[in-house]
């Protein structure tokens, strides 16, 4: 009887294997860079939406009217909110370079990632909510509680809050995408198993 050589298949060992996927890595970088030009841009334009105004008080007097991010605690909210996710997306886009160029990432840093992810984009989106309630008080007022609108007259005012909205919400759907991105990823590294 002859004996046929067969391979050895090798078992599995007890180490966590590292998923070596540099496409999902590369795109969870470009999403975090998304994250922080967005955010600091929306601060940016936050913070310098300074306008004064001579309002008339009386025939012949006027009296200078400022309108600034610091008068609403929602708008220094929404400062706070977006100045954490871009420090935040500094120190993850750096972890995912470092991951990027030893090749993969653990399993144990994906599951943090999707974890504060997740956090910062409930942060996020609730300071974008805060600031785009009292920013449609803004530019349609409230009837019932007597409260002016202000658009008509900080139009300049206006016009940065509204700008800074908008790309605090590219900020949310670029954490969004990163949850589910880190998710997608941490599935296929556990269904490797």
């Amino acid at each position: 009887m002859s004996s046929i050589d067969t391979p050895e298949v090798p078992l599995k060992s007890s180490a966590a294997p590292e998923y070596k996927s540099t496409r999902g890595l590369v795109v969870d970088v470009a999403l975090r860079v998304l994250l922080f030009a967005t955010g600091l841009a929306a601060i940016i334009v936050m913070v310098t939406s300074k306008q004064t105004k001579m309002i008339p008080v009386a025939p012949g007097i006027a009296i200078p009217l400022d309108a600034e991010f610091n008068h609403s605690p929602a708008f220094i909210y929404f400062v706070a909110a977006l100045s954490v996710a871009c420090l935040y997306s500094i120190i993850t886009c750096a972890l995912s370079v470092l991951a990027l160029i030893q090749g993969g990432i653990s399993t144990k840093m994906h599951f943090h990632f999707v974890m504060f992810d997740a956090l910062l984009l409930g942060i996020v989106a609730a300071a974008t909510g805060a600031a785009g309630g009292v920013a449609y008080i803004g530019l349609k007022g409230n009837s019932h509680t007597r409260w002016n609108k202000i658009c008509n007259t900080f139009g300049s005012f206006c016009f940065h809050f509204a700008a800074s909205i908008l790309l605090s919400l590219i900020s949310s759907i670029s954490l969004l995408l990163l949850v589910w991105l880190s998710i997608f990823l941490l599935f296929k590294k556990i269904a490797r198993r």
